[in-house]
């Protein structure tokens, strides 16, 4: 009886036989299912449609399926006029960079406040915690300052991605969710390991990493999409356009192209963020899979 009262929700199975509950259900999830689909898709669906639209038909019936047919000179145009290829090519390595160190010092220091876990670890944890509380903008000065004259190498960092890659790599949010993913990870496992002879890299590695497969997929597309659509500190430190990507470059060139080639610049610049995300949205839904890393 109490297993039956704690799994039973708003509306019992009686409610649910009832035709008039089983229709107005229906047309409640239909109604959100279709609201999420236009909220979530819309905007995609439409900037794809406006990128190969021209520009006349796209101010005069925004929302018509071409009505005077597909201009699919745009995208040629977009990717090769105003360079795409080449800020495309950009943003690739900023978020490549970005993704790598950021998963990096991520994992290892989840993994030492975590798993190693030192005397000091409750004093590190804390201090990677207020760090949370400090207002992006507020570092933005001393940040560049830093670029500018970075300690023990003496030499400017500006127009270099490492500008980008190394600030990025110091993600206190990311540290906290890999560390908490961490902290539920059997430790039977970790014990086994180091009665078998495994250093503490080789616990990393072959135990801890391939453990930590959904955590690693998130922090992986919280990198790159920020990485992706981040406008303020690229336009500060990478001021020369050879090395900008599109997130600081299309903003610049807007003024100066046809709507059309812009929205197709648009369209080609998301492509990446949407193909991560449903190559990893498995792996927001999927568990750890430790069902029998624990034997019995």
């Amino acid at each position: 009886m109490t297993d039956d009262l704690a799994d039973r929700g708003v509306l019992s199975p009686a409610d649910r036989r009832r035709t008039s509950v089983r229709a107005s259900m229906t047309f409640v999830h239909g109604f959100l299912f279709v609201g999420l689909v236009v909220a979530g898709l819309g905007p995609l669906l439409w900037l794809a449609k406006s990128a190969v639209t021209p520009t006349q038909d796209t101010l005069s019936t925004p929302f018509a399926l071409w009505p005077n047919g597909i201009d699919w000179e745009n995208l040629a145009t977009a990717w090769n006029d105003i360079h795409i290829d080449q800020y495309f090519l950009n943003t690739i390595w900023v978020a490549a960079g970005s993704w790598f160190f950021q998963l990096l010092i991520a994992t290892t220091a989840g993994y030492a406040l975590s798993v190693l876990r030192p005397t000091y670890a409750p004093i590190l944890n804390a201090l990677v915690l207020a760090t949370l509380f400090i207002p992006a903008v507020v570092l933005l000065v001393p940040l560049y300052l830093t670029i500018l004259h970075p300690p023990v190498i003496g030499t400017s960092l500006l127009n270099t991605y490492w500008a980008v890659w190394l600030p990025a790599a110091a993600n206190a949010f990311n540290i906290l969710l890999v560390k908490r993913f961490f902290d539920g990870l059997p430790r039977e496992v970790f014990e086994a390991a180091k009665t078998d002879g495994a250093g503490p890299f080789r616990v990393f590695w072959s135990i801890v990493l391939p453990m930590s497969k959904p955590i690693l997929g998130v922090v992986s597309v919280f990198a790159v999409i920020a990485a992706w659509k981040d406008f303020l500190w690229p336009l500060l430190v990478l001021p020369d356009p050879a090395v900008q990507p599109l997130s600081v470059r299309l903003p610049a060139v807007q003024s100066q192209t046809e709507l059309d080639v812009f929205l197709a610049a648009l369209a080609i610049s998301t492509l990446i963020p949407v193909v991560l995300f449903l190559l990893f949205q498995g792996l927001f839904l999927r568990g750890a899979g430790l069902g029998g890393a624990v034997k019995g």
